[in-house]
């Protein structure tokens, strides 16, 4: 029996289609987030699941001895909202932050932005 693809897995895809997933205002966003995570990744951007823009990446096993690599940082811009990957349980870690973003939606890993808050870079970082 054929082993399973990880649904989070690297391909050799160019990103520009991952970025043209983005339209309108969005893609000038996803522009930005490409910007911000090259920058604070200090990486380029690989393709993971043919929809991910990731920087970096890292090794994790689970107690059940399931393996896998996942991208360090990581977004998928979309037509109508852009995901950014997170660590599992960042709503209850950083409330305050997440507050400073106004309109948002989350899931346990996930953050859901349909735009990005109109932040400066030095904004951020204090």
């Amino acid at each position: 029996m054929a082993s399973k693809q990880p649904a989070m897995s690297l391909s050799d895809l160019p990103i520009a289609p991952v970025l043209d997933r983005a339209t309108g205002p969005r893609r000038a966003e996803a522009d930005e987030l490409l910007a911000l995570f090259k920058e604070i990744s200090g990486d380029e951007p690989v393709v993971w699941a043919g929809r991910i823009l990731g920087f970096g990446q890292y090794e994790y096993r689970y107690e059940s001895g399931h393996s896998g690599i996942a991208p360090l940082l990581a977004f998928a811009p979309g037509p109508s909202h852009h995901t950014i990957y997170l660590a599992s349980g960042f709503a209850e870690r950083w409330p305050e932050l997440l507050e400073k973003l106004g309109k948002h939606r989350s899931s346990k890993a996930c953050l859901y932005l349909t735009g990005l808050p109109r932040w400066t870079r030095q904004s951020c970082a204090n």
